[in-house]
């Protein structure tokens, strides 16, 4: 059995922000001024030097903006003029399987000193609840959350394809990492691990720009006062501009996604059966 903890950086990869050119996924479009630590901690269970099984736990912050953006005169002036942002607290939980190749080569018993490097990957869940930042009219501000104000119609009977999307989904993680033993029973180590999701709303951007009449039919008056600045941002950059209905919004394309790179602390355990044979008693031939 091992235990242990990590942290590290985060980083948010969706519709919100980039770099110069078209919106891409990937690493292309990675902002470094939204990187946002993760932590927590895992247990893992060695079923062979080769092959261990980890349960584990993290928390972090997800955020993403347009107005991040450099305009260069390329397509990536229409991002920034979307002028959309958002950020969403995150905790997620997954068990994963650890694979170990290079234990076939080591010639040495024990761990001290021992450099292993695995590949990962598993199963797991995660929440999310993605906020804007509001303009009340009296010059307040606060962050308000996005599902339940249907910014692109999900749930209405105006758009039967976009259902409400839930806050606790599943994701794949999936990556790679090192460890080395600096005792028999402690290792240090650093670990990328890739989310792949099945959402495009971590960010709360997917699609097209809807009706702004629809919010006063299916929101409260103060709901909808809310959703109406809140899902189209471009008049705060180019004052007296309305939104196309039907006009790209997002990319449904290509779902949220997010990775982190983490130093990992770790403990091995002494089993029970380890224990019994420190006390058993030599035996003579």
């Amino acid at each position: 059995m091992e235990m242990g903890l990590g942290l590290g950086p985060s980083f948010f990869l969706g519709d919100l922000g980039g770099t110069s050119g078209i919106g891409r996924p990937g690493l292309k479009d990675l902002n470094l001024p939204f990187t946002r630590f993760m932590k927590g901690a895992f247990v893992s269970y060695s079923a062979k030097e080769w092959l261990a099984f980890r349960f584990a736990a993290n928390f972090s912050r997800l955020e993403g903006s347009d107005s991040i953006l450099k305009d260069k005169g390329g397509d990536e002036y229409f991002r920034k003029k979307r002028n959309l942002s958002f950020r969403s607290s995150l905790a997620e939980a997954y068990a994963a399987a650890e694979f170990y190749p290079t234990v076939f080569l080591e010639q040495t018993d024990g761990l001290l000193g021992k450099f292993r490097p695995y590949g990962i990957i598993g199963l797991g869940i995660f929440h999310f609840n993605p906020k804007a930042l509001y303009y009340a009219p009296n010059g307040s501000t606060q962050w308000v959350a996005l599902q339940p104000l249907h910014l692109e119609g999900q749930g209405m009977a105006e758009y039967p394809d976009r259902k409400p999307y839930k806050l606790t989904q599943m994701m794949i993680p999936m990556g790679f990492g090192f460890k080395y033993y600096v005792k028999e029973n402690m290792f240090v180590g650093l670990e990328v691990l890739h989310r792949k999701t099945f959402t495009d709303y971590i960010d709360d951007v997917s699609t097209t720009y809807i009706d702004p009449a629809l919010f006063s039919k299916y929101l409260s008056p103060s709901q909808a006062t809310i959703a109406r600045q809140l899902y189209y941002r471009e008049n705060k950059v180019t004052p007296r501009t309305r939104p196309a209905i039907n006009e790209q919004r997002g990319n449904p394309k290509q779902n949220d996604a997010y990775f982190s790179t983490i130093i990992r602390l770790g403990w091995r355990l002494n089993g029970y059966n380890s224990a019994l044979r420190q006390l058993r008693c030599p035996v003579y031939y």
